[in-house]
């Protein structure tokens, strides 16, 4: 069976290929009710982890709760390795997230409405799955390997906003002709947002730019009306307990998800979330009062897709149709629900906004639909950072950044082709001290913008210290001879947006191969 499944920040969707449909799975939760999402949390009690359905059922049990774990792969120095505490067990954030993604896979095979001809233990489950468009390479691999991890058999990984694209060709052909034939994917999800701007021909799709935030989604939305709630009661968050926070954060999330263009106010029962009498057993918060607060959250997306905005803008000029060559602005994304966000963008691009029928599931569907064969879309999409290494120059005089490849470098068809960058020279040093990054944004031949350390990588050019290599850090690097070794290095980009280094010396046949956002291994 294939599947599209949209791992979020607050919930997770799975979406099939189903003869040419591509209908949206629904979950049963504790209660046998149906919905078509699975929740991103995890408890834990007495010494036990639970996901999804069964974790928000311990909510009274006095469980401890994580909600948004997904947000943690975005830090810049996450690590497989890094320690993730949830109530009194602590694991990997790489074992939690196996974890969950084992949990969702067992919760397909036995509490969702997939055919039950597919539920077979046998058959593999085969998914297309999705990042963030400005995941960096550590949050691109510990995906991948989660989804491994956990049972899954992944066919590809595409940024969500261009899976979106997919959707919105599926569902909208007749908006697209030859003149026509822009859009741009406003993608705001629980706790990321992405923009990109799509040509889009038939069933291919081009991306020709993308920006966008880690740190803005409907998660900072329901941050927003807690704080509102807490001014009226008079109580400062530290004061609550976590059990009360998160009782009152889920009552802000859900009057949020309920809120419609008409609705005039939020109200809140703070006596239940307490659990016993107080002195303001609700509040009530005027929705426009919320939508004010809010104002600057949207208003940050809407500066962050300025990039992608003026890409557009540029190509348009370039054949005198700024007007007529775009389809719309595509609005998905579960925090897009919120009625303000459709109000800001139309009141900044007019009428061809146009929101998803299904925003929560729209990357869902754009998934399962690049998994069916028989579909025959084709992307051709960009990376999304820049990856490059700082070098020495002016005989160590200087610092230079190198940068390998960048925004404008694409990305290989999933047909497993690669982009590859070769860098040769003679060694001038005992050993190479090799530090790579990702940025957003180059300035003045520097790296700007989000600047995130992918790893620092040490490779002995002189062969006596081979064998030390766990010991280079202790080795003082020194200038030597400019006649030294013949080195190359050879930078491979897949079809997933990963970054290989592989570093030879040419001379003696050895050589040592690097993965972004895993450990060094030997070759």
């Amino acid at each position: 069976m294939r599947l599209g499944v949209d791992f979020g920040t607050t919930y997770t969707v799975v979406a099939c290929a189903d003869r040419g449909n591509y209908p949206v799975l629904s979950f049963t939760d504790e209660a046998g009710d149906a919905h078509e999402w699975f929740p991103s949390v995890v408890a834990e009690t007495e010494g036990k982890l639970r996901f999804g359905f069964e974790a928000l059922a311990c909510t009274e049990q006095q469980a401890s709760l994580l909600y948004s774990f997904k947000r943690l792969l975005s830090a810049p120095d996450v690590l497989p390795s890094t320690r993730v505490q949830v109530g009194a067990t602590s694991l990997t954030l790489d074992e939690l997230i196996a974890g969950y993604l084992a949990a969702l896979k067992r919760a397909i095979l036995t509490r969702s409405n997939l055919p039950e001809a597919h539920k077979r233990k046998d058959e593999p489950l085969e998914a297309v799955i999705a990042v963030p468009a400005h995941a960096h390479g550590a949050q691109r691999l510990m995906t991948l390997d989660a989804f491994r991890s956990a049972g899954f058999e992944p066919l590809a990984m595409l940024n969500e906003p261009s899976a979106a694209g997919f959707e919105f060709t599926h569902r909208h052909r007749t908006v697209l002709n030859s003149k026509r034939d822009h859009v741009v994917v406003y993608d705001l999800g629980g706790g990321t947002f992405d923009a990109s701007l799509v040509r889009i021909r038939a069933t291919h799709h081009e991306v020709l730019a993308t920006a966008g935030l880690n740190d803005c989604g409907g998660n900072d939305f329901d941050a927003v009306l807690l704080s509102l709630v807490l001014q009226r009661i008079g109580q400062h968050e530290s004061e609550l307990t976590a059990l009360i926070r998160q009782r009152l954060l889920d009552q802000c999330r859900e009057l949020k998800e309920r809120l419609t263009p008409s609705s005039r106010k939020l109200t809140i029962d703070v006596e239940a979330a307490f659990g016993l009498p107080v002195a303001m057993p609700e509040v009530s918060v005027p929705v426009a009062e919320f939508y004010d607060a809010c104002t600057p959250l949207v208003e940050r997306t809407l500066s962050a897709m300025q990039p992608v905005m003026a890409r557009f803008e540029g190509e348009m000029q370039a054949t005198s149709a700024l007007a007529s060559q775009v389809a719309g602005v595509y609005v998905v994304g579960g925090a897009s629900s919120l009625p303000l966000v459709p109000r800001l963008l139309r009141a900044q691009y007019g009428r061809r906004v146009h929101k998803s029928p299904y925003p929560s599931a729209a990357v869902a569907i754009g998934l399962a639909i690049a998994a069916d064969d028989e579909a025959g879309f084709e992307l051709s999409d960009r990376f999304t950072h820049t990856f490059g290494v700082f070098r020495e120059g002016a005989a160590g005089h200087e610092i230079t950044f190198d940068p390998i490849f960048t925004r404008e470098t694409r990305i290989p068809a999933r047909s497993g082709g690669r982009v590859s960058c070769r860098r040769a020279y003679r060694a001038a040093h005992n050993v190479g001290h090799f530090r790579f990054l990702e940025c957003s944004a180059v300035a003045n031949g520097k790296p700007a913008g989000d600047v995130i350390p992918t790893g620092d990588v040490l490779f002995p050019f002189d062969s006596s210290l081979r064998g030390r290599d766990q010991d280079l850090t202790k080795v003082p690097v020194r200038r030597t001879s400019e006649s030294g070794p013949r080195i190359e290095e050879e930078y491979t980009l897949d079809e997933h947006g990963m970054v290989a280094v592989t570093i030879r010396n040419l001379d003696e046949n050895y050589h040592r191969v690097y993965r972004v956002g895993s450990q060094l291994t030997n070759n």
